[in-house]
């Protein structure tokens, strides 16, 4: 896969993953295989849609600038819209303080046969308040837990889970700031804030790969995406995606095929009942 999976319990190292990498393809070569591997997804989407047994619920995680708001644009062009959401977490509102952090997350989470995107989520609590202190430490620690027990549920109740860290390096980081003040239809995304969080830069590393190793399990993994050539982050999204649907085909396909019969047999029985009242 073009995405590094992480295994349960492996250390993860940023540093040694370099967000440079493009799997030895061209741009032209790569947008080709996303746009073939995208019609897949659209078809096992709306396989999951119609079989409706699984949701798919999809983490986007990463830095400043990482992408997020691009790689949601490349799912929609290659899934149907009808049947996802995004679901974006911003500072919690006074109402999602006043609850566990996890609620708001939960009230997110798709039904079955749909799919949901989260664009940043409940990770934020073990990323942002970590690295500006706002909870104790005691505190955070046991949000792993959890965050697991959390995704577990999920996961029993038939809720496919892809997170996906996005991974640029700091210098990409710095040119896509710097090009954003440059062009006038990006200049609402300008923000110091962007430029104060890179100082905290190693920070914000320690705080992810923490997160990437204690939360990265066999029915929730994570997946870093080497994210400095967008055009190879969507192929590596894209990718994870349809191997994580495709596994499942078989099911769905015979899900559709008993809702078929059972159908046939409906339009059966009321076709010789309405038959019968004629007479």
């Amino acid at each position: 896969m073009y995405a590094h999976k992480v295994s349960p319990g492996d250390k993860v190292d940023l540093k040694s993953i370099d967000p440079q990498q493009h799997g030895d393809l061209s741009e032209e070569i790569a947008v080709a295989a996303t746009d073939a591997l995208g019609k897949e997804l659209e078809e096992l989407q709306e396989l999951m849609y119609d079989a409706g047994v699984h949701a798919l619920l999809v983490v986007l995680q990463g830095r400043d600038t990482s992408g997020k708001d691009g790689t949601i644009k490349c799912l929609a062009k290659h899934m149907n819209m009808a049947g996802c959401n995004v679901a974006s977490f911003k500072v919690p509102t006074a109402e999602e303080a006043g609850h566990d952090f996890l609620w708001r997350a939960h009230r997110q989470t798709p039904v079955h046969g749909h799919a949901t995107v989260f664009n940043r989520s409940h990770y934020e609590d073990v990323i942002v308040v970590r690295v500006h202190d706002l909870v104790p430490k005691d505190v955070w620690k046991k949000r792993y837990e959890h965050i697991n027990a959390f995704e577990s549920g999920l996961s029993d109740a038939n809720t496919l889970i892809v997170k996906l860290y996005l991974h640029i390096s700091k210098g990409e980081q710095e040119q896509r700031l710097l090009e954003r003040e440059k062009e006038i239809d990006k200049s609402w995304k300008l923000s110091v804030g962007d430029w104060k969080e890179r100082e905290l830069w190693g920070d914000y590393t320690d705080a992810y790969e923490e997160a990437l190793k204690k939360t990265s399990t066999e029915t929730a993994p994570w997946y870093i995406v080497p994210a400095n050539h967008k055009w190879f982050r969507n192929l590596a999204v894209v990718e994870a995606l349809v191997e994580t649907l495709k596994p499942h085909k078989k099911r769905w396909n015979a899900k559709m095929s008993e809702i078929g019969k059972t159908m046939v047999k409906e339009l059966a029985e009321y076709r010789t009942s309405s038959a019968a009242k004629k007479k």
